[in-house]
C-alpha cells in the first residue's frame, strides 16, 4: 500500500534507477557502507525482505516525496578482482570511490581510480569512517589530487561527500547526490531502446543449471524471452528473481536480477540481447577453457572449483604464472575431481564451495590434497608459499563445530549463544560461519563465556556465549566451524 506522503508517478514521469558500482581499497568500508545504504531501503523495512546474493541489490527511498530507486553492484574488494571490477563498471552508470578518512589513498584506491578513469563514467568520492577522531580529510584530498582526482571544491568536476556507516551520517545525502549526478549527466536511457543487459555474475547450480545475474541496461526482459550471449545458442528465460528473492514476470532498465534458463554459463561481463543480429561486444571475450594447455615452465598443477564463474576467472588471473591449471569449473568438488587430481598429480583448490564428507574421505584415502577457501588472498598467498617450498596441510583441520541457539545484545555488538556439537571451541579460534551449508563469512572468537564467567574453551555438549570479530550477521541455527 502506498504511503500518504508518497507521490504517484504517471508513465511519463518514470525515473530509471542509476546503476552504481562501489570501488576502493580493502577495509575502507565498502561493505559497511552498502549495509548502511540497504538499511534506508523502505521496501526492506516494511516487508522484512532478506537479501539474496545475486551480485547486486536495488534500494527504494523517498526523494522529494517520490519513491526512487538505485541499483548497487557488489564489486569485490581485493586486488585480484581488478578484472571483475573493471567489467563491473561496464554495467554501472556511476562509480563510488570509497576512501577511508583515516587511512587515505592506498594501492587499491589507486587501482580503482585508474579503472574509473578508463571506464569514463562519472564518479563520486566517498570519504568513509568520518566519525573517527583521527580522520584527516584534508590529507586525503591532497593525496587524491596527486592521483589526478580533482574535486569540485578545487575547481574540478568530481563531487565528494563524507559519510559514516556507523552513525548513518550523510547516507541519505549520498543517495541524493547519486541521483543529482545521474540527472545532471543525462545518463537516463531511452524507454524505447532494444533490450540489452550485462552479466555481473554467473554460476552452475547443481540442481537448477546455469544461473546468471544481469543488470538491465535498456529495454524490458520478460519470462519466456529468448536470449543470446556472446553469439551462443539461444536461451529461454525460465525465471526472473530479484535480490529480495522475489519471482518477477518482468525486469526493467536499471534492474539487477538473476536469470534461470541459460543453456550454458555466460561469461561475466558479456552482453545479453534478444536478437542474435545485435552486436554483443566490440571485442570478443575469451571463454575460460575447462582444461587449459599447460606451460612447460609450470611446476605445480591445480584443479580449481569455485562458487561462480566470476570468482573462477579472478582466481585464474591472480595465480602465479608458474601454476598449471589442469581443470577449472564452478560447483562443488566431486569424486571425479579427486581421481583426476590423482592421475595428474594436482592439488584441488576450492573457493566458497562445499566439500562432501564422502569426497573428503576419498581425498584422504587417495592422498589428494584438497583445500577450501573463502578469501581469495588467502588462496593466492598459500599457493605462492607452496611455490617457495612450503607445504600445505593435507586437509582443513576442524577443531570443533557449534550451533547458534540464541542471540544476546552486548554493548555495541551481539553475543552468539551456541552449543558445541563436536570437538571444542576456544577463544582465539578462527571460525567460519555457515548457513544451510553455505559459507557466510570468516571471523575469530575474541571472547567466550560460560554464564557470566569468561572461559578459554567449551567442550562438546557445553553451551557458551561467543563474541566474534569482525562481526558477521548471524542467524539462529547457523553453524560455527572452528579451525
Amino acid at each position: 500500500m502506498a504511503k500518504t506522503n508518497e507521490k504517484v508517478q504517471s508513465p511519463s514521469q518514470i525515473h530509471y534507477p542509476p546503476v552504481v558500482a562501489v570501488l576502493g581499497h580493502v577495509d575502507h568500508g565498502k561493505t559497511t557502507l552498502l549495509d548502511a545504504i540497504r538499511k534506508t531501503d523502505i521496501a526492506r523495512r516494511e516487508h522484512g525482505g532478506i537479501t539474496q546474493r545475486i551480485g547486486a541489490s536495488k534500494i527504494d527511498f523517498l526523494h522529494e516525496g517520490i519513491k526512487r530507486q538505485i541499483t548497487f553492484i557488489d564489486t569485490p574488494g581485493h586486488e585480484a578482482f581488478s578484472k571483475m571490477r573493471g567489467r563491473g563498471l561496464q554495467a554501472a552508470d556511476i562509480g563510488l570511490l570509497a576512501v577511508s578518512s583515516t587511512d587515505g589513498v592506498m594501492p587499491q584506491t589507486k587501482e580503482s581510480i585508474n579503472l574509473l578513469k578508463e571506464s569514463k563514467i562519472p564518479f563520486i568520492v566517498v570519504l568513509t569512517k568520518s566519525d573517527l577522531a583521527d580522520k584527516n580529510p584534508e590529507k586525503v584530498k591532497g593525496q587524491l589530487l596527486k592521483e589526478g582526482v580533482i574535486l569540485e571544491e578545487s575547481g574540478g568536476d568530481i563531487p565528494m561527500i563524507e559519510v559514516s556507516a556507523k552513525t548513518n551520517s550523510n547516507i541519505k545525502e549520498l543517495l541524493e547526490l547519486i541521483l543529482l549526478v545521474f540527472e545532471m549527466k543525462g545518463l537516463a536511457p531511452s524507454s524505447d531502446n532494444e533490450f540489452k543487459a550485462v552479466v555481473i555474475e554467473s554460476k552452475l547450480d547443481p540442481k537448477k543449471g546455469p544461473l546468471a545475474s544481469i543488470v538491465v541496461k535498456s529495454g524490458i526482459l520478460k519470462l519466456k524471452d529468448q536470449l543470446f550471449s556472446e553469439d551462443r545458442e539461444a536461451s529461454r528465460v525460465r525465471s526472473i528473481t530479484n535480490d529480495k528473492g522475489e519471482r518477477l514476470k518482468e525486469a526493467f532498465t536499471g534492474d539487477a536480477v538473476e536469470i534461470l534458463g541459460f543453456v550454458k554459463i555466460p561469461p561475466v561481463g558479456s552482453i545479453v540481447v534478444k536478437s542474435p543480429s545485435v552486436k554483443t561486444n566490440d571485442k570478443k571475450q575469451a571463454i575460460l577453457p575447462s582444461e587449459p594447455e599447460s606451460s612447460p615452465q609450470t611446476n605445480l598443477s591445480v584443479i580449481l572449483c569455485a562458487d561462480t564463474l566470476g570468482s573462477l576467472e579472478a582466481i585464474v588471473n591472480a595465480l602465479p604464472k608458474e601454476i598449471n591449471v589442469v581443470s577449472q569449473k564452478t560447483g562443488d568438488i566431486a569424486s571425479s575431481d579427486i581421481f583426476f587430481a590423482k592421475s595428474t598429480k594436482a592439488i584441488i583448490l576450492g573457493f566458497n564451495i562445499k566439500i562432501n564428507p564422502e569426497v573428503s574421505r576419498l581425498a584422504s584415502a587417495e592422498k589428494v590434497l584438497v583445500k577450501n577457501y573463502s578469501l581469495i588472498y588467502e588462496l593466492i598467498d598459500e599457493i605462492t608459499d607452496v611455490l617457495k617450498g612450503k607445504e600445505l596441510e593435507l586437509e582443513e583441520k576442524i577443531l570443533g563445530t557449534a550451533k547458534v541457539l540464541a542471540s544476546f545484545p552486548f554493548e555495541k555488538t551481539k553475543v552468539l549463544g551456541v552449543i558445541v556439537l563436536s570437538g571444542r571451541i576456544a577463544r582465539g579460534d578462527k571460525v567460519r560461519l555457515e548457513r544451510n551449508g553455505e559459507a557466510v563469512g570468516e571471523s575469530k572468537i575474541i571472547s567466550l563465556r560460560s554464564g557470566k564467567d569468561p572461559v578459554s574453551k567449551a567442550e562438546k555438549g557445553e553451551q557458551a556465549g561467543a563474541i566474534i570479530s569482525p562481526f558477521l550477521d548471524f542467524a539462529i541455527e547457523d553453524m560455527l566451524i572452528c579451525r
